[in-house]
């Protein structure tokens, strides 16, 4: 696993220093910035990670290759987001019971036209749901955001919002959950109860 932080969309740090951590186990990373090597770095002992401190901020692409025992491990990919376009949905289960109890964390991103997640997204999202459960909480980690949990509209925080689907007690069938945001090409997600 290598895994690249921070995002890489500061639009008001052009030419200005922006240290580059990376997450990994592995024992040497080559970090590249828009195709050029910023250089290889051994993992330190006891280090949980690999640090550029001297990488200059331009938008574009931070690219990583992870090596372990000389042999290439693991990549991670960066890019510099655009303006936010669109609503991207993803569950951590698709299917849950029909029980009442069970829940599926939906998470939402706001992303632009390729795909990338938008890091200084805070637009507000509205939930809805068709089927045999109900939205029992949304959420966003905004520590500072006191928006009661079972509000349906919820503003994204770093690009990112939740909703947490509970099945209804003894059903079953398809479980639509719709995201919507003003300017923002809505979407939507199908999860089943069973």
């Amino acid at each position: 696993m290598a895994h690249i932080l921070p995002h890489w969309t500061w639009p008001d740090r052009v030419g200005e220093v922006t240290p580059v951590h990376v997450f990994s186990s592995a024992d040497e990373a080559e970090l590249f910035v828009n195709g050029k090597s910023a250089g290889k770095l051994q993992r330190q002992p006891s280090h949980y990670r690999f640090r550029w401190d001297d990488v200059t901020y331009e938008p574009g692409e931070l690219h990583v290759i992870t090596y372990k025992d000389g042999v290439k491990w693991a990549v991670d990919t960066v890019k510099t987001a655009s303006e936010p376009a669109k609503l991207e949905l993803t569950a951590d289960r698709s299917v849950i019971r029909g029980d009442g109890l069970d829940l599926s964390f939906v998470s939402v991103a706001v992303v632009d036209e390729s795909g990338n997640i938008v890091p200084e997204a805070n637009n507000s999202i509205t939930f809805s749901i068709t089927g045999p459960a109900e939205i029992l909480s949304t959420d966003n980690g905004n520590p500072a955001d006191f928006t009661a949990f079972p509000s349906l509209t919820r503003d994204a925080f770093s690009g990112l919002a939740l909703a947490v689907v509970r099945s209804e007690p003894g059903a079953s069938g398809d479980i639509t959950v719709r995201a919507q945001g003003e300017g923002l090409q809505g979407a939507e997600i199908v999860l089943k109860a069973t």
